[in-house]
């Protein structure tokens, strides 16, 4: 597709990888939507790379009805979801917390789903659009420790396919994306120390990349799945 047309929405888009995706579509020309939960940090982040911020919570389906709503009042059109909010707590299955539990999956799954169901609505109206699930590697392999996240992630890429089925009739293209470990910060978020920095291990400009790539392809054909490994980590 061709980027400097494109409207696109970006969740969890304050920080990370969201926030480098979004930086990277508008470095293309495309016009960008944020959101995230903290509002301070969600409105420095968009004005630093002229993006439009909207204060919203995926895991809570009236935000996402607005959001979606939003996005396509303000732009006027609405073509390109990058679902990427989504976080991590672990711990082993005999010290897993259901209520934990539970809000990564709010988040991770169910927004996901949530994002996704209204913008679809809005992609099958027009007959085109693009979503891309920013999934994991942790979601291709179970870990010691995995339980929350790494099931997260499987259901979202179960997620995925169901909606590629779905969709791909209504010239919909429905991609995923798996970042193996990414220096952002979502080790500390998750509650686990710090990891010293490495030129050896991935960035998030680095998925960026990865996705503005998949979106650039010509909407003839799309890459159903990618992962992204760090070539010789520490």
């Amino acid at each position: 597709m061709d980027l400097t047309k494109a409207k696109a929405l970006v969740t969890g888009g304050s920080s990370g990888i969201g926030l480098a995706t979004a930086r990277a579509l508008r470095e293309k020309g495309a016009q960008v939507a944020i959101c995230g939960r903290d509002a301070a940090r969600l409105r420095e982040a968009a004005e630093g790379i002229g993006a439009l911020a909207i204060h919203a919570d995926v895991a809570i389906e009236g935000d996402v009805v607005q959001m979606v709503r939003n996005v396509i009042a303000t732009f006027g059109d609405y073509d390109v979801l990058i679902n990427n909010a989504g976080f991590g707590t672990f711990a082993s299955l005999l010290d897993t917390d259901l209520g934990a539990m539970q809000r990564v999956y709010a988040t991770n799954v169910f927004g996901a789903m949530l994002v996704a169901r209204e913008s679809a609505r809005h992609f099958v109206s027009q007959s085109r659009g693009n979503i891309v699930n920013v999934a994991s590697t942790a979601g291709q392999r179970g870990y010691a420790g995995g339980t929350m996240y790494s099931s997260s992630k499987f259901a979202l890429s179960g997620l995925t396919e169901c909606w590629r089925a779905e969709l791909r009739k209504h010239n919909i293209r429905v991609m995923q994306i798996n970042p193996s470990e990414v220096q952002t910060d979502f080790v500390v978020s998750s509650g686990r120390p710090a990891r010293p920095p490495s030129d050896r291990k991935l960035l998030a400009g680095d998925i960026a990349q990865t996705i503005v790539s998949m979106l650039e392809l010509p909407d003839r054909g799309f890459i159903p799945e990618t992962s992204v490994w760090a070539t010789n980590p520490d």
